[in-house]
């Protein structure tokens, strides 16, 4: 009989060509009759075999287990030839349904794109949209239909390794280039074939480890939770994202992957999200170690009715589920609806009709490819200081040094599986392609190398150069999972360096490629340069050559504040105001004379030592241009209801010596509300692109519906009174370039 649902399933997919196919749309009947026909048609052991996911463990035991129908989806396998044989398994044999591929596509799969909090740098979601296509479409050739991105968790410790997977400290940005992902990957048609699924991860709140802490606890107040933690993920569902993952921490006492309350009254309830759910790696297993499941079997139990529909390579499901439902402790129905989710996203990738990979193997690494990744590292790169010494002008003799510099492998960045080094162009391949007379001498193997023994050569090779181009920051594996940090200075030996090239007199440009915000603050003084490049990707060398000739001028905005030191993390821009804040005119360490009395120093909310603010503010990056504001004006003052919008026009101006581009940044301040509300809040940006002397007139429209937040009973409201609207180049307050206000009635 399933034989022949299937069969009606090119017919059935028609209804879905112009729906997109995300995990919120409906529809209509056809794909909930053949979604229905399929799962009721299934035995409860092969219903509970849709919800196992299996990694590579030898083509024979998956293809064993594909054609008894006890394998839904597998990951980490990339053959051709065993994916074929797997696939052929599982639709030849009884249940005869397809098996999803999944894989970690999380910036690239084979060209790399700079990892994801570089392209949120970027402020461009057409970027970080046309990269995961782009990504989707190599993936698709090997047959991957299913990725583990876009990662969406607020980060505002970068202690956290994984700050390098997402869009950083700020919910408007990471909403933003969350969803543009989204729709990167899923394309307006899930069923093409270059589309793959996408998963909103780590569901939720992850960011918030303690003390940065990877797989650590959390405890984010529900108010907290809706407020800043949960609105990329409802971005993400709201722009058709197909699946979720579970996040593997506990959030005050209840691990996620067993959290009712987020993974079916959330999710499925308010909004409304018909994909399915599946737990990050074997976190079904783990709620043991948190405390929360006495064994496997209770695991299983308690995953499965909180809402979670895939369990990821614990095996808890396909060796408890039937157990648990003989004995009246999980209901067939909630296994029924699980497996009809996961149908149903199958269904949506046109796997029944094609289970098969047909996407051409020339797509990897094409021209376009390259050329989208080049720009990508472009517009993600930030420049953070510069004495003039940017761009490059009247030199003939470059001195390239720095344990980054010639690096394939470790400018890729985290999470890159599938990337290949030889592809990567480096600085130093780069310069010399250019033209450059470059003498390299790395002075540093790798980061984390303290060995001084090649200084003395890189000094002397320093003489005869115009200028010094310091390539460093930190290796790959010093970033993403797993991979935190208490101390975020330059590892190794690399500020030693810096002094060392600083005192040759020579200009010194450093470049940092990293996969989180760094402590560089004893480092700047041995700069006239600081170009930050958030690992770039494949392209990167040739990017940074661009950039420090010219011919590219940085447009990057930094998406989380750099702290001056590990000790004042967190600091993050949109902070609620204290009873005593600081205004910046308090005693610092250094003004406190001897023997000073047991006084109160001002009594305000700062930090004798780091002072007031960040290293570097969210939202900051410099240019080599100059932009002038004006003409500005806003819609009305006076708003009221849901569905009114503030608009706010203004003019820039490009009134330097280069093209280039800005980041307009709107800000809302709601100055009084029923809860203490953030100082500020990015609510829209717009980059603008010029040419030297060239003006266009800008309007950014904020939603009045933004401006709502989950008050002291824990639902959404939009308040009344005074808020202030005001423009920026960052964060900052010295930034702001307009400022307003506008009152809710």
């Amino acid at each position: 009989m399933i034989k022949d649902i299937i069969k009606l399933a090119p017919i059935a997919l028609l209804a879905l060509s112009a729906c997109g196919g995300g995990g919120t749309v409906n529809n209509g009947n056809a794909e909930d009759r053949f979604v229905d026909s399929v799962v009721n048609s299934l035995s409860l052991k092969h219903k509970i075999g849709q919800l196992n996911q299996v990694t590579a463990v030898g083509v024979e035991e998956m293809e064993k287990l594909a054609a008894e129908g006890m394998m839904g989806s597998i990951l980490n396998e990339t053959n051709l030839d065993n994916l074929h044989r797997i696939q052929k398994a599982a639709v030849d044999n009884p249940p005869h349904i397809p098996v999803l591929i999944s894989r970690d596509v999380i910036h690239g799969y084979k060209t790399i794109f700079p990892i994801p909090l570089g392209q949120a740098a970027s402020f461009d979601p057409e970027l970080v949209r046309q990269g995961s296509e782009i990504s989707a479409i190599e993936a698709a050739s090997d047959g991957i239909r299913w990725t583990f991105a876009p990662m969406l968790d607020i980060a505002r410790d970068p202690r956290w390794g994984r700050i390098a997977e997402g869009y950083g400290e700020d919910a408007y940005l990471t909403s933003v280039m969350g969803a543009a992902a989204v729709k990167g990957y899923q394309g307006d048609d899930l069923s093409k074939e270059t589309s793959i699924a996408a998963c909103a991860k780590h569901f939720v709140g992850y960011g918030a480890a303690t003390a940065g802490r990877d797989y650590n606890s959390t405890f984010i107040p529900m108010r907290l939770l809706r407020n800043v933690y949960l609105p990329p993920f409802r971005a993400a569902a709201q722009a058709g994202c197909a699946t979720y993952m579970s996040s593997f921490n506990d959030n005050d006492g209840v691990p996620s992957t067993g959290n009712k309350l987020i993974l079916t009254d959330i999710l499925r309830n308010e909004w409304k999200f018909d994909g399915f759910v599946v737990s990050d790696w074997f976190s079904v297993g783990e709620m043991i170690n948190h405390g929360f499941a006495a064994d496997m079997k209770d695991a299983a139990e308690k995953a499965i009715n909180a809402g979670l529909d895939m369990d990821m390579v614990a095996n808890a499901y396909k060796d408890y589920l039937e157990t648990l439902v003989s004995e009246g402790k999980v209901s067939e129905s909630k296994i029924t609806e699980a497996c009809k989710n996961v149908v149903r996203i199958k269904y949506r990738l046109g796997l029944f009709q094609n289970p098969y990979p047909t996407v051409s193997q020339d797509v990897k690494y094409a021209p376009e490819h390259l050329e989208a990744a080049l720009h990508a590292a472009e517009q993600s790169a930030v420049m953070l200081k510069n004495n003039g010494a940017l761009p490059l002008k009247n030199v003939k003799k470059i001195l390239l040094c720095g344990p980054m510099a010639d690096a394939p492998h470790d400018q890729l960045g985290t999470w890159v599986f599938d990337g290949e080094k030889s592809h990567t162009i480096t600085p130093l391949a780069a310069f010399k392609e250019a033209g450059y007379d470059v003498t390299y001498v790395a002075g540093l193997t790798y980061s984390r190398d303290s060995n001084t023994s090649k200084f003395a050569e890189v000094t002397r090779a320093a003489k005869s150069a115009d200028a010094i181009i310091f390539v460093g920051g930190e290796e790959s594996i010093l970033s993403g999972e797993a991979h935190c940090l208490s101390n975020l200075n330059l590892q190794g030996a690399q500020s030693e360096l810096l002094e060392t090239l600083k005192k040759t007199g020579k200009p010194v440009v450093a470049v940092i490629m990293a996969g989180r915000p760094l402590t560089i603050t004893d480092d700047i003084k041995n700069t006239d340069a600081i170009l930050y490049m958030f690992h770039p990707g494949t392209m990167g060398g040739n990017a940074l050559v661009n950039l420090v000739a010219g011919k590219v001028t940085p447009s990057g905005k930094l998406p989380a504040s750099f702290p001056k030191n590990a000790g004042q993390i967190p600091v993050y821009y949109n902070q609620n105001n204290t009873g005593r804040p600081a205004s910046g005119n308090e005693i610092l360490l250094d003004d406190i004379p001897a023997e000073a009395g047991q006084t109160s120093l001002g009594c305000t909310s700062y930090m004798l030592d780091t002072g007031f603010g960040p290293l570097y503010p969210f939202g900051y990056g410099l240019s080599y241009t100059e932009f002038a504001f004006s003409d500005f004006s806003v819609n009305k003052t006076e708003f009221s209801g849901e569905n009114d919008e503030i608009k706010v026009s203004f003019t820039i101006k490009n009134t330097g010596n280069y093209e280039g581009a800005e980041v307009a940044q709107l800000y809302v301040r709601d100055l009084v509300g029923s809860i203490t509300r953030p100082i500020k809040e990015l609510k829209g940006f717009k980059k603008v692109y010029l040419q030297k002397g060239e003006q266009q007139n800008v309007e950014i429209t904020v939603p009045l519906s933004s401006l709502k937040f989950y008050g002291l009973d824990d639902k959404e409201i939009l308040e009344k009174g005074e808020f202030e609207v005001w423009i920026a180049t960052s964060s900052a307050n010295e930034d702001i370039k307009w400022k307003t206000k506008i009152t809710v009635k």
